[in-house]
């Protein structure tokens, strides 16, 4: 069974760790790091540390895709490229040791000119076939907020499956289109929803009510309260064992690289979110952009605690 991943607007994340920002006054990094970033291209690495292989689709431009496409050599199966002009956007994050808070500043990618994204759209639908596509992040400048839903529809009428973890219009559009699986966080969700959200059964309750426009799996990421992971048969909240928290970045890409795995695998619901929750718990663990260590998952995952929701 083909994974497929598309990352519209990937891009370098640079991460400087520092004591504590000053205004006005440079401040020297105590660490630097450069990772290959994207969503979609975050799924692929986590896919290819657990084993699954996926063909990973994205878009790159000028000499910082050129570096990008270096860094992801090592990093993803099967990597897909479509150049268009400019540059690849630069990604910074800044980890304040001091205060422990996280800034972060995206960048703007390059524009993607409708024939190479029709081009690049047509052969990932074609690879994906009755496998699972996932569709994941922000798109760049002459990208329309339909294209996942777009996407949903001509994958799913071939008998694959999406994954969709996105936000806002891209995100609204796409449950439009009745995905196999949403991944929203809590924020997302209460958008979705039109309020901020309260306790857990308020949660699972607006998480429901995207199964009736079609959805099968609604995974909602609660942070350091896990995932809360809801089909027609059962809901479940999964929570995770305490670890220090280092960066949060790649964390949800980190989850959908797990939910991902454990559907392909076919395992159990429990299992695929104990996985799920362990890849991201795994990931806030490591410096910057870095990801899970696959050698601590079989003990985070022992760890995590898998309750009914009512």
């Amino acid at each position: 069974m083909e994974i497929v991943t598309l990352t519209l607007n990937p891009a370098v994340d640079v991460t400087y760790e520092i004591g504590h920002l000053i205004p006005d006054r440079k401040v020297h990094a105590s660490a630097t790091r450069f990772d290959a970033g994207g969503n979609g291209i975050n799924v692929g690495r986590a896919l290819k540390r657990l084993g699954v292989h996926a063909s990973n689709f994205c878009v790159l431009a000028g000499e910082t895709g050129q570096f990008l496409q270096r860094l992801l050599r090592k990093h993803v199966d099967d990597p897909v490229y479509e150049w268009v002009e400019k540059e690849t956007r630069i990604n910074c994050t800044i980890l304040e040791r001091d205060s422990g808070n996280q800034f972060e500043v995206s960048g703007i990618g390059p524009d993607l000119p409708k024939p190479r994204q029709d081009r690049l759209l047509d052969k990932f639908v074609a690879t994906v076939g009755r496998g699972f596509g996932v569709v994941t992040g922000s798109v760049p400048p002459g990208v329309g907020h339909d294209v996942y839903a777009r996407l949903i529809e001509r994958i799913q009428g071939r008998g694959g499956r999406v994954v969709l973890d996105a936000h806002g219009d891209l995100l609204r559009q796409g449950i439009e289109a009745a995905p196999f699986l949403v991944k929203p966080n809590l924020f997302e969700l209460g958008q979705l929803a039109g309020r901020p959200l309260g306790g857990m059964p308020e949660v699972a309750s607006v998480a429901r009510g995207l199964l009736h426009k079609g959805v099968e799996c609604v995974c909602v990421s609660l942070g350091g309260e896990g995932a809360l992971l809801v089909t027609s048969s059962v809901t479940l909240h999964a929570l995770p064992p305490p670890v220090e928290v280092r960066s949060t970045v790649g964390a949800g890409d980190s989850m959908v690289g797990g939910l991902v795995a454990g559907f392909a695998r076919d395992e159990s619901l429990q299992e695929t979110l104990k996985l799920a929750v362990a890849c991201s718990a795994g990931t806030v663990k490591q410096p910057g952009t870095e990801l899970f260590d696959p050698t601590d998952l079989p003990e985070l995952i022992r760890r995590v605690e898998i309750s009914v929701v009512e």
